[in-house]
């Protein structure tokens, strides 16, 4: 059985809306004694602008519309309350004692009325029309505001899904309560990384045309989420709801001086979610006065639900992410060698929060032949990649420290590759630095070529490229280039400059450029490549800066 039979068929405030003195008083006392309230208008221009000075709350429920009205027809009335968008959903009977054929009760229902009753009626019969009407506009209104706030819901849950960081994540939580329950609302969440708990009020829906209100997020107490935990919840899983006074919940949430959550008028609705013993909830705050029935909470429910769902995927990403984070700086050298007359800076920035992984990684080894400086992009952004691009590296430094040329590291790379990582591919640039300082030699196996600054200001990229790894194709010996001392080398991957949909040559002649005029300190000239290239990047950064000498000085040997 239905749980609102009751309330649908409850008594309502009802419009009489007919220019007859005695019908008017007939009718009304009918409706009175049926425990209706009852509010009359003696002709069609009084009645429409009675619906439109009553607040939403007093509009009434149902009217009861004389087709023979003296200012226009009870059918002009009857459309222009459907096309109301506020009173578009109140029933209309229509009465009459004169427009009693089929064509009239025809014309009156295609119209938009929701009754036609013809004179004499018998007072049983309005009654139970009158109880009829209402029950099914009730019962129509209930299930438009149902559906309304299940499509809500869904916009709510993708919107907490689609969250890539702790804020964003409780800016669209306390955004879908707001919606979906047409109420101030806060949502408090402790973030993926675990370090700070962010609390944002919203406020109710805005009236059609209205500006954005200003939403704040605000760092709650840490122990904000153990306090409301004991509201509701405790420390089990799953979801439950708890109506604390106005008193309760500023003592709970607005303690420290945060107002920001001060939003409620009266009562607070609590919903608290958690997915795993021992991990933090999820709580959703509204005004308690929308809680009107089992569906409502049951949407409440569902949405903190899913939002608790949605930050427990989040947590476990960054928690991920944060792992293999890790595990790729091992990959990665932990010092450069101190080389006199070889200033060095690197730079290694992953890809923005939640992107995958590269195989991003720099190297500078002390040769027999000099200073071998390395720098390389394994393809792909994965797990893999990383694993890959560490086995890479340490056999790189391997046949370094043997004495091989560039040539011949790049054959034995690819080799390595074809042999074990079949279908992979890796770009390789190496540099070797002589031991005099004044002369480097360039390998290029397919990676962005190294941009060289002059003592004088001067740029140029030294272009000389090669093959990728993993083709099973030959090498070209590496090709020297005069450097002058105090020139510097710069060696990056292309997650600095590239950019989807644009030219990458008009990315590396930007680069040209802000080389020529950055700062001639290699730590600032890296930070200012970064500042400049670097930010929201979905992919990985490796920069390594080498100054070789300085004007008119040699670079000291290398030990062997």
């Amino acid at each position: 059985m239905s749980p609102h039979p009751h309330a649908d068929s409850a008594v309502a405030t009802v419009m009489v809306l007919d220019d007859n003195d005695t019908n008017r008083y007939i009718v009304g006392s009918w409706l009175r004694r049926a425990g209706h309230t009852v509010v009359e208008a003696a002709d069609g221009a009084e009645g429409l602008a009675l619906l439109a000075k009553s607040p939403d709350a007093l509009l009434p429920e149902l009217a009861i519309v004389d087709v023979r009205l003296p200012d226009m027809s009870g059918f002009e009335v009857c459309e222009q309350i459907k096309a109301d968008p506020r009173t578009a959903h109140l029933p209309v009977i229509h009465v009459s004692a004169t427009a009693i054929e089929v064509s009239d009760r025809t014309q009156g229902l295609h119209r938009g009325a929701d009754a036609y009753l013809s004179e004499p009626i018998a007072p049983d019969e309005l009654t139970a029309t009158v109880t009829a009407a209402l029950r099914y506009a009730r019962a129509r209104r209930r299930a438009e505001r149902l559906a309304t706030r299940v499509a809500a819901l869904n916009s709510s849950t993708l919107a907490v899904y689609g969250a890539r960081d702790g804020e964003s994540f409780t800016h669209a939580a306390a955004a879908g309560a707001a919606a979906l329950m047409d109420s101030p609302a806060v949502a408090v969440a402790l973030s993926p990384d675990g370090q700070t708990v962010n609390l944002v009020p919203r406020q109710a829906n805005r009236p059609r045309g209205a500006a954005e209100p200003p939403v704040t997020l605000a760092h709650g107490d840490p122990r904000l989420l153990d306090v409301l935990s004991e509201k509701a919840l405790g420390d089990g899983t799953g979801t439950e709801i708890a109506v604390l006074s106005g008193a309760e919940w500023r003592e709970a949430a607005c303690r420290d001086g945060n107002r920001h959550s001060d939003v409620f008028p009266d009562r607070v609705a609590l919903v608290l979610a958690r997915t795993k013993r021992g991990r933090p909830p999820v709580a959703l705050a509204v005004d308690a006065a929308t809680l009107v029935g089992a569906d409502d909470r049951e949407l409440l429910s569902q949405l903190a639900q899913a939002c608790a769902l949605a930050l427990e995927a989040l947590r476990s990403h960054s928690e991920e992410h944060a792992l293999v984070l890790a595990l790729q700086r091992t990959f990665l050298p932990d010092r450069l060698p101190d080389v006199p007359g070889v200033d060095m800076a690197v730079r290694y920035e992953p890809a923005a929060d939640l992107a995958e992984i590269g195989g991003d990684f720099y190297e500078a080894i002390e040769t027999p032949a000099g200073l071998l400086l390395a720098i390389g992009d394994v393809a792909g952004h994965s797990l893999k990649a990383a694993m890959i691009m560490g086995e890479v590296r340490h056999a790189l430094r391997a046949y370094a420290i043997e004495g091989h040329d560039p040539q011949t590291l790049l054959t034995r790379l690819d080799a390595l590759l074809v042999r074990l990582r079949p279908s992979i591919t890796v770009t390789v640039c190496l540099v070797l630095v002589e031991p005099g300082g004044g002369r480097v030699h360039i390998a290029n196996a397919g990676h962005i070529p190294p941009l060289v600054r002059h003592p004088d200001g001067s740029t140029r990229y030294l272009t000389e490229h090669g093959p990728l790894l993993g083709l099973s194709l030959p090498h070209a010996p590496a090709v020297p280039h005069e450097v002058p001392g105090g020139s510097t080398l710069l060696l990056l991957t292309d997650g600095l400059i590239e950019v989807p949909g644009e030219d990458l040559d008009d990315s590396m002649a930007a680069l040209d450029r802000t080389l020529a005029a950055s700062p001639p300190e290699l730590e600032e000239l890296c930070d200012t490549l970064l500042d400049t290239f670097g930010k929201g990047k979905t992919d990985d950064i490796a920069i390594l800066a080498a100054r070789i000498g300085s004007p008119g000085t040699a670079v000291g040997g290398y030990g062997g």
